[in-house]
């Protein structure tokens, strides 16, 4: 399946570094990892996949679309900087 830079940056803004993910089901006959396996993603990489290290020590990429997930928890976003908080405020006046 191919992504083109729209959907890849789609992915990679949904599961942000950090992002918690329960595996559900994995097309991967070499080295499948058991459904139910918990992990994080590392980093998407340029044509979408989401690069993870598996709660049972392995780390292999998932594939959106391809293998079957749930997100847990997605990381915090951190708070606005007050430059950034500026250009955000509307003033009424």
């Amino acid at each position: 399946m191919f992504m083109d830079h729209k959907q890849v940056q789609r992915i990679k803004d949904q599961y942000p570094q950090g992002t918690r993910i329960r595996l559900i089901g994995m097309d991967d006959p070499y080295a499948p990892i058991l459904s139910g396996t918990e992990g994080m993603v590392n980093v998407v990489d340029d044509i979408g996949t989401l690069h993870c290290t598996f709660d049972n020590g392995r780390t292999l990429g998932v594939i959106p679309g391809e293998d079957s997930f749930s997100v847990i928890s997605r990381p915090e976003q951190p708070e606005l900087q007050e430059s950034e908080a500026e250009r955000f405020s509307m003033k009424m006046e």
